[in-house]
């Protein structure tokens, strides 16, 4: 894979940091808000600016003296990014008076000595960029005023930034498949992903909702790297109750609509929830790949397990054609069989059926059980056609009328009985196609 130059964006927190890496990146990646701590992982993206590709990596706020688990924790990753950086773009707020965790942040970097410019956001016009001045108490250098929130100075940013950066070892990125790692909140989705990286990549804490961001990172599994993405927990919409909650819910959404395959966490000693049915259903709707873990399964009494295996099957049903696993996260037990169950199902979803062959079992399937009368019709299928993948999309042209859902189902049924297509989802569309003769 290619070896891009990391830029790790740093800096107190409520400085603008997100904004800034929106603003770069071009699009809405990160959950910005107006107080602090929004920001609790660390987060990469790629972008680019003068034909120069990159990666930033979006951190949380760093603080000289933090109160309690979750602040050291999102500290002890803002270092992490910083031990992996080739560049930093150390931001400040131009109208604010240096702070203690300023000073703190600038003594970090000159520790390091990684390459850095001080950026001086909320300047948002000419008269506030001499403003500046007090900023060159940090040490730091001269400080690029910039005003984030309205793209004010980020070119003259970015061009002081490039001069910085090594060459890449390769020009592109290989075309990787993606994951999603989907589920409640608290199920174990962040310590699944700092299992399969091997790191503490990943804020993990008892309180549900740690994780507001999907969180990107690239992961080996069965020798194969998969770019993969520990999302938010999506919670029912009556229950998301702020506004970084909102957006996070429709990142780990968007993250969904992305991925190729999607691991959906279900928690083992609770068994299958009405929630855990509805994102079943998310993901079915989106043509992703599934495979189904239930996690805590070392924790989890016989009767648990039992229960747990009957709730999947009741309320997963609909989805009977992913994998079923069982895992314990948080002791590593078992997690090494899911780079094979994801592999099938990417096999799965780009496997695909000859015209020829498919046709003559349409024929067969339809001659041994025609389609039931419909408004006084009988539909007939007159061709198939094996037309997409990832997912696999299975066109037929029909005329006499429409086919119901459950003939859909029986051919999907039919079709899986002489395939195996374990791991994808399988999409039959109908098209009205007038009859010969």
């Amino acid at each position: 894979m290619s070896r891009l130059p990391i830029v790790a964006v740093v800096g107190r927190p409520n400085v603008g940091k997100s904004t800034l890496v929106n603003r770069i990146v071009g699009r809405r990646v990160a959950v910005v808000e107006a107080r602090p701590g929004v920001t609790r992982d660390r987060r990469e993206f790629p972008a680019e600016w003068l034909g120069r590709r990159f990666i930033l990596v979006d951190t949380g706020g760093w603080e000289l003296s933090p109160a309690g688990e979750l602040t050291q924790n999102i500290r002890g990753q803002t270092e992490a990014a910083l031990a992996g950086a080739d560049a930093v773009l150390f931001v400040t707020d131009t109208t604010a008076a240096v702070t203690d965790d300023d000073a703190g942040v600038a003594e970090m970097l000159r520790r390091s000595d990684i390459p850095a410019v001080l950026v001086a956001n909320k300047s948002d016009n000419p008269e506030s960029d001499l403003d500046t001045t007090h900023l060159y108490s940090l040490g730091m250098g001269e400080p690029v005023p910039i005003s984030a929130l309205h793209g004010r100075g980020t070119g003259d940013l970015l061009d002081r930034l490039l001069p910085l950066l090594p060459e890449s070892s390769e020009a592109e990125d290989e075309d990787i498949a993606s994951l999603a790692i989907i589920g409640r909140p608290n199920v174990g989705k962040s310590t699944l992903l700092n299992q399969l990286l091997g790191e503490e990549r990943v804020l993990v804490s008892e309180t549900p909702g740690t994780t507001r961001d999907p969180i990107d990172a690239v992961v080996e599994l069965e020798g194969e790297p998969f770019r993969v993405v520990d999302t938010a927990g999506i919670r029912r919409a009556p229950k998301v109750g702020d506004g970084a909650d909102f957006y996070a819910v429709l990142r780990a959404k968007g993250a969904l609509a992305e991925a190729d395959v999607a691991l959906l966490i279900i928690d083992g000693v609770e068994g299958a929830t009405h929630q855990d049915q509805r994102l079943a259903e998310e993901i079915a709707e989106a043509g992703t790949g599934l495979v189904v873990l239930l996690n805590k399964w070392d924790v989890a009494t016989l009767e648990e397990r039992d229960e747990a295996r009957a709730s999947v099957a009741d309320r997963l049903g609909f989805v009977g054609w992913a994998p079923v696993l069982t895992m314990s996260a948080k002791t590593g037990s078992k997690i090494k069989r899911i780079g094979g169950a994801v592999l099938r199902s990417l096999e799965s979803l780009d496997q695909r059926i000859p015209t020829g062959e498919l046709n003559r079992l349409i024929r067969r399937w339809q001659e041994s059980h025609p389609p039931p009368v419909r408004k006084g019709r009988r539909p007939k299928i007159l061709y198939a056609v094996h037309a997409g993948r990832r997912p696999p999309l299975i066109v037929l042209f029909v005329a006499g009328g429409e086919l119901g859902d459950d003939y859909l189902r029986f051919l999907e049924n039919r079709l899986r009985g002489e395939y195996d297509f374990t791991g994808a989802p399988i999409q039959i569309r109908a098209r009205a196609r007038a009859s010969r003769g």
